[in-house]
């Protein structure tokens, strides 16, 4: 616990860190409001300009069908013959005209003019505009209210409200808006991000352990504590400086997320599964962290660092070759063989169970075992690695080094 605490006194004392540590949730909000700064007239631009040519005095009713169906259109009225629509239209964007009229309704067309660069969808969203239209004739047929209302509802088949199969389909469907999306991407999201954080801070041990090499103070630690304190003091004491370093993150950035996108995030958070979650997130850091800090060891310095050292320090990043797998198939293949693998297994659980209404525990129990023996065996051969490699000077250790060393 001395090298651990010494560690976190060492890095809080460290002005680069303290930046970094405010830095990181800043840019991370910067991106999202840059984001929005290059998108944020796509919603002015989309917006459609549709003039109305009514002859029937059906705009009032047009308008309402166009609101309540949340159609991005400005409904204006227009005095323009078709022959001057048409030169109109030529110097206009997202621009249409209808014409509206007895002629239109003989011959069961009604006529639109868009602009060249029109939205291929609005053709379609007009469509909603038959219903009003369709009233009007048949109000003009001389049909009652009572009979409009009753001819324009239709009618359906629809199980029974007392037959055995709807009772089942209900509780089925409580269930199922009980478990919203976001009560499992929130708890999933919040892991992810915090394993990843303590992840990248841990990945500091590298520089930590190389940079006591450099300097020439390990011999001087080392009279005092034995391999291995150095080594668990390192990992616990980068494991607090992670854990620092997301809930600053999160404290900054989930109220403007929260804000931004009105979604009120605590409430999604707090759930029973985010134990599991948390688990993973921490199983995922002591895996990586004893690789760090036995491969640190055989570094003289991080800018010296030879092929095998940088493969290592990619390893974290094994599970974003998984992303497109799981998103399109959470129970597939490739989601089920990521989830087997050590060092893709923390990753690709949490993104799996974000994605899953039920839960495979099973494999989820297998999964977590092998987490745990890889840590052990992780931990057994960094120890013996760092025993070596931490008094060693001059040069990186090659593979075939560490495998005698492991090997002793």
């Amino acid at each position: 616990m001395k090298v651990a605490k010494w560690e976190i006194k060492r890095n809080l004392k460290n002005k680069t860190f303290i930046i970094g540590m405010f830095l990181t949730p800043l840019f991370i909000i910067g991106f999202m409001f840059l984001g929005e700064l290059f998108g944020g007239d796509e919603e002015e631009a989309e917006t459609t300009k549709v003039f109305i040519h009514d002859e029937l005095n059906l705009f009032s009713e047009i308008v309402a069908t166009a609101e309540s169906n949340n159609l991005p259109w400005q409904v204006l009225q227009t005095d323009l013959t078709k022959e001057e629509v048409k030169k109109e239209i030529k110097d206009t964007e997202h621009t249409a005209y209808l014409f509206i009229d007895e002629e239109s309704l003989n011959e069961g067309i009604i006529p639109a003019y868009t602009s060249e660069e029109m939205d291929s969808s609005f053709i379609n969203q007009a469509q909603i505009l038959t219903a009003p239209i369709q009233a009007w004739q048949m109000k003009e047929l001389g049909l009652s209210d009572e009979q409009l209302a009753i001819v324009s509802r239709g009618i359906q088949v629809e199980e029974a409200a007392d037959s055995p199969a709807t009772a089942e389909k209900t509780d089925e469907a409580a269930e199922e808006s009980t478990d919203a999306p976001l009560e499992r991407i929130v708890p999933g999201a919040f892991a992810g991000f915090i394993m990843l954080s303590i992840v990248f801070t841990g990945m500091a041990i590298f520089q930590s352990a190389s940079q006591e090499k450099k300097d020439k103070i390990a011999e001087i630690i080392l009279s005092s504590l034995t391999p291995n304190d150095l080594m668990q003091g390192k990992i616990i004491g980068y494991f607090v400086l992670g854990i620092l370093q997301s809930f600053v993150s999160l404290a900054i950035v989930l109220p403007v997320l929260s804000w931004r996108l009105e979604i009120a995030f605590l409430e999604y958070l707090f759930v029973p599964e985010l134990a599991l979650y948390i688990i993973i997130a921490i199983l995922g850091y002591l895996m990586f962290a004893s690789i760090f800090v036995g491969v640190g060891a055989t570094m003289t310095d991080v800018s010296s660092a030879g092929n095998f050292q940088g493969m290592v320090m990619m390893l974290p990043f094994l599970p974003f070759i998984f992303i497109a797998p799981v998103l399109s198939d959470p129970n597939g293949f490739m989601a089920q063989l990521g989830t087997y693998i050590p060092f893709t297994s923390p990753g690709v659980l949490l993104l799996r169970l974000s994605n899953l209404e039920e839960w495979p525990w099973i494999e989820i129990i297998i999964s977590l075992v092998i987490l745990v023996i890889s840590i052990w065996i992780f931990v057994k051969l960094a120890g013996k690695i760092f025993k070596v490699g931490i008094l060693m000077y001059g040069k990186n250790a090659t593979p075939a080094e560490i495998w005698k060393w492991i090997r002793m």
